[in-house]
């Protein structure tokens, strides 16, 4: 049926109206005037805003005219558009690119001799960056040689508005403080906590005993922390071991004194739990990395969990590390620091040496109580054992696996992919290096054409240091098919893998085979696992790394630390050279002593963490231009530039690789103790100025390797 003139002119009518609307609402989404000839705040017309532009060459601070229309909402830390780039014409400045900034101060006068442009438009009146932020900001990055652009984008979460709209919970009261618990096995863990009821600021760096028993005790100094009236903040290496922390936080206080910040949160209830904390409703922080930037209200501790995790760097611009992040939170806001892990890193040793912070272990008998049995095989004699050529194990390894799976679930952890040590001694296994700068020696195309991987310098006539052969091998890597023949080697029990693409958070306290690469480590449920293999121990000691021992020691203590103790018939099975420094450790369950035979080392051969040091990688003519431009400190020593391996382009790209099939190079600077400082300064400066002069950007610099070979 055909339409009348009345429900013809009706829906006219209404077809009008939607087209208004549809106009209005394109007008509330127009890009921001520009307020051309606006008056200005007639109290602090200055506003000084950072601007989102995280290049070293603009690291500063731009002004801006304050219209008055603009004048209460436009406040220190809140988020604001600017047009950037605008250029003068007429006694005004127009044009330029609209870009988010934050207000970081008013100010009456302004040192810009031209006319200021006016900021856009205040996006939101929440005061985000707060001074002590933007403060610990500007440290990381002077500490990374990076741009406070890019901090500020690690520290402070991207705008959600209907978060900002919603009120954050009322604070509550402090906590009652906890009862030591478990601080109580540990000689010095009470006058820890006592200090920290007192609002003292100590230092400790905690070898935490094996077993589930840390992620209560971290707990428990969140709480004294708390009890005192001040904030607390922890971070861990991923969600698993923050769900954990956080289980044990709201067993203690109830709930509500503290708010997880991870990813699986999603992005707008993370915003809000943020808000919550900036807004001071909330004084306690259980996180991951990003977490480190967190703005705790009087913060009164800080606290680290297994801080050799490589999760704890960011891999973001400037790559800084939640460890030394929440070493200067502490230094700026007088908090105290709990460096905590079941294996202790050389930077933590460090610490201790001199005598920032210290230690905080339990006494040798407790450690016998509670740490499982450990042996050890060599290679040796899985080629010489028949009993168990079936499975590729030997003898001792085949029994444990056995009577482990005859009492509950046994851990088998197997080598990540892609740990590809360079090369080796023949005879001893120990890692071939370079007589000069002592770098990881590589083979290009044969094993007589051996060069450094450090300073590039050629080594044809090499001999091990330890034993004098001249014999090099290549050390398999990988345990995959290991894994699968254990498998069918016990066709009637479950085998459960656990990896990057599935990982398990428990298992039950029930016979099963669980196969998982280091860090993915499910928690079993009851008293912990059975028995542990640690296969192919070679692939982790020999990587061509400085922290390869260091690095096993760690993944393998966390395994361990999941067996169930000795008195209760945990047992561990380890498949590496029993007379290796970290082996060794491993059975004594040592992690300190470890550490300062590693750092004693380092400090004889001048490696970090006793010196500093840099990376500066990409092309060779970029490389050599930037370090051609920069004044080192007069100590400085340049090791290299060597050539990169060409990624292969069907290899996934990690962060800081070249291009799949560029060549780069990469140079390592490093300085004595105490001149870090300058030589972040003047790589950034030379950074900076080659920007500005438009010529070759491509040199990326960073600070404190995690992986310099």
């Amino acid at each position: 049926m055909g339409e009348g003139p009345e429900q013809a002119a009706e829906a006219g009518e209404q077809l009008a109206l939607v087209r208004a609307a549809g106009r209005r609402s394109a007008a509330s989404r127009a890009k921001p005037r520009t307020w051309r000839g606006a008056e200005r705040a007639e109290r602090l017309p200055v506003a000084r805003v950072l601007v989102d532009k995280g290049l070293v060459h603009l690291d500063r601070l731009f002004d801006y005219a304050v219209p008055a229309a603009m004048d209460a909402e436009a406040r220190p830390g809140v988020r604001v558009r600017v047009r950037f780039g605008a250029g003068q014409r007429e006694g005004r400045r127009e044009g330029g690119r609209l870009i988010n900034g934050f207000i970081v101060e008013r100010r009456e006068e302004t040192d810009f001799p031209g006319v200021l442009a006016p900021l856009a438009q205040v996006l939101s009146t929440e005061p985000v960056l707060t001074p002590a932020l933007l403060r610990l900001c500007r440290s990381v990055a002077d500490r990374y040689a990076g741009a406070l652009a890019d901090v500020v984008a690690l520290a402070v979460p991207p705008r959600m508005a209907r978060a900002e709209r919603r009120p954050s919970p009322e604070p509550q009261d402090p906590p009652a403080a906890p009862d030591p618990g478990g601080w109580a096995r540990y000689p010095h863990g009470p006058g820890f906590l006592d200090a920290l009821s007192r609002g003292e600021a100590p230092r400790a760096v905690w070898t935490a005993l094996p077993g589930p028993g840390w992620a209560d005790e971290l707990a428990r100094a969140l709480a004294t922390s708390l009890a005192a009236g001040r904030g607390a903040l922890a971070v861990l290496p991923d969600g698993r071991a923050a769900a954990r922390v956080d289980a044990a936080l709201t067993a203690l206080t109830g709930g509500g004194a503290h708010v997880l910040l991870t990813a699986d949160a999603g992005r707008e209830e993370r915003y809000r739990r943020w808000l919550a904390v900036s807004r001071g409703a909330v004084r306690c922080v259980v996180g991951t990395r990003a977490a480190m930037f967190a703005p705790v209200h009087g913060l009164g501790l800080a606290a680290i969990w297994d801080d050799g995790d490589a999760a704890h760097r960011d891999e973001h611009a400037p790559q800084p590390h939640a460890r030394e992040v929440l070493v200067l939170r502490a230094a700026q806001e007088r908090a105290a620091v709990l460096l905590g892990g079941h294996g202790i890193t050389v930077e933590a040793a460090q610490l201790v040496e001199t005598g920032w912070a210290g230690p905080l272990a339990a006494a040798r008998e407790t450690v016998r109580e509670t740490a499982p049995v450990i042996r050890t095989v060599v290679e040796d004699d899985q080629r010489r054992d028949e009993a168990a050529r079936y499975a590729r194990l030997p003898t001792v390894a085949w029994q444990a696996l056995r009577d482990g799976l005859a009492r509950g679930p046994v851990l088998i952890q197997v080598p990540r992919r892609g740990y590809a040590p360079r090369l080796a001694c023949d005879r001893c296994r120990t890692p071939a290096r370079c007589a000069d700068c002592h770098g990881p020696l590589a083979a290009e195309g044969a094993l007589e054409l051996l060069g450094c991987g450090w300073c590039g310098r050629r080594a044809p006539e090499w001999h091990c240091d330890a034993c004098g052969s001249p014999r090099l091998r290549a050390v398999v890597i990988g345990a995959r098919r290991t894994a699968e023949e254990l498998g069918r080697a016990f066709p009637a029990v479950p085998v459960r893998t656990s990896g990057r693409d599935h990982v398990l958070d428990t298992v039950p306290d029930a016979p099963a085979l669980v196969v998982s690469t280091p860090g993915a480590e499910p928690v079993p449920a009851g008293p912990g696992y059975a028995a542990a293999l640690l296969l192919d121990g070679w692939a982790l000691l020999g990587r061509p790394d400085l922290r390869a021992g260091e690095e096993a020691l760690r993944r393998w203590l966390n395994a361990a630390a999941l067996v169930r103790p000795q008195p209760q018939g945990g047992t561990v099975v380890v498949l590496a050279e029993p007379t290796l420094r970290p082996v060794q450790s491993l059975v004594r369950w040592d992690p300190a002593g470890h550490a300062r035979r590693e750092l004693a080392d380092r400090a004889s051969l001048g490696f970090p963490p006793v010196s500093r040091m840099a990376a500066v990688s990409g092309p060779p003519d970029a490389v050599a231009g930037l370090l051609g431009a920069t004044r080192l400190p007069p100590d400085a020593e340049v090791l290299g530039p060597v050539q990169l391996p060409v990624p292969d382009p069907g290899r996934p790209r990690r962060t800081g690789d070249p291009p799949a099939g560029e060549q780069w190079d990469r140079a390592l600077v490093r300085v004595p103790p105490g001149q870090g400082a300058a030589l972040a300064a003047a790589l950034k400066t030379a950074r900076a100025a080659r920007l500005a002069r438009r010529e070759s950007a491509g040199a990326r610099v960073l600070i404190d390797p995690s992986d310099i070979g």
